[in-house]
């Protein structure tokens, strides 16, 4: 009985290994060993600012796409997709750097609080309640959602401002805090020759009046930019101006006629106060002006 019990176990055991062997031939995946060698290279931020939810997944994307086009690691750079081309054989577009900006300069000073938020401190929670604690309904709410989301610690909310700055040397570009901002008011641009960048650092659509009565700072939509500009990089819509950064030449006419300061400029050498003008000459005094002394009149 003990032996018949044995080789009836070891039948059904190798029935069941025989069964495990077949199913696993048949389900199996094949995975290209190039996707394990691009995924070494990338930096494994899993920031999801290529498109994908990860770094797995952005490797195996570029092993199987035609061409890398499409395709570009924010956080690793034009280093990174070089590696990746060579190991692929595929080129790789080049790309400029991006950093983020914030396009809200409505600091507690140009946008007086009129109401107080009693509630989750949470930027998105607050923006499905109301439109905020200001009369600007377009800016930011000052609750550190974009700080929340960025893991490279590259972006934080100035305790006295309440507006989000962006410290560029963390920057990475991977675009979380532009994805968590429920107004819309972070966005990626050109970086920039030597990280000058000029922007519109507002994004209220009110008509120029309401706009102004809300922030001082604001962009009323007077189209004085866009009249100045004469690579054609600025339009004004929605009662908003917008440069673009790519027809942008960063001459800076722009900033000067703007009446709110609403358009910024960053990384620029100071401006150069203009000389006194050297070459104007002294008034001559006309010879019948003068008087005459004679000793009737001393």
């Amino acid at each position: 009985m003990i032996l018949i019990a044995i080789i009836s176990l070891g039948g059904i055991g190798a029935a069941g290994a025989a069964l495990l062997y077949a199913t696993s031939k048949k389900f199996e995946v094949y995975e290209d060993p190039r996707v394990s060698q691009v995924q070494e290279v990338l930096p494994a931020a899993n920031c999801g600012g290529c498109g994908f939810a990860g770094c797995a997944g952005f490797a195996a994307a570029c092993v199987k796409a035609d061409n890398l086009d499409n395709l570009n690691c924010p956080v690793g750079g034009a280093s990174v997709m070089e590696k990746v081309s060579a190991i692929l054989g595929k080129e790789a577009l080049k790309t400029e750097p991006t950093v983020a900006v914030v396009r809200c300069n409505g600091d507690c000073d140009a946008r007086p609080q009129l109401n107080q938020y009693d509630g989750v401190s949470n930027c998105a929670i607050a923006a499905a309640l109301y439109g905020g604690e200001t009369g600007c309904s377009f800016g930011c709410l000052g609750m550190g959602d974009c700080e929340a989301s960025c893991n490279f610690d590259a972006i934080h909310i100035n305790p006295v401002t309440r507006l989000p700055e962006v410290i560029e040397d963390k920057c990475t570009s991977c675009g979380a805090c532009v994805k968590a901002c429920p107004k819309n008011i972070i966005e990626l641009r050109k970086k920039g020759p030597k990280s000058r960048r000029i922007y519109v650092s507002c994004v209220n659509q009110d008509k120029g009046g309401v706009a102004r009565k809300a922030c001082t700072n604001a962009c009323i939509g007077c189209s004085k930019c866009e009249k100045e500009c004469a690579f054609d990089a600025i339009k004004v819509e929605n009662n908003l101006a917008y440069i673009d950064p790519v027809k942008c030449r960063l001459c800076r006419k722009c900033v000067v006629v703007c009446p709110t300061m609403a358009i910024h400029e960053l990384n620029f050498p100071p401006r150069k106060e203009k000389e006194a003008d050297s070459t104007v000459k002294p008034q001559k005094i006309q010879p019948e002006t003068a008087a005459t002394v004679t000793p009737e009149n001393k």
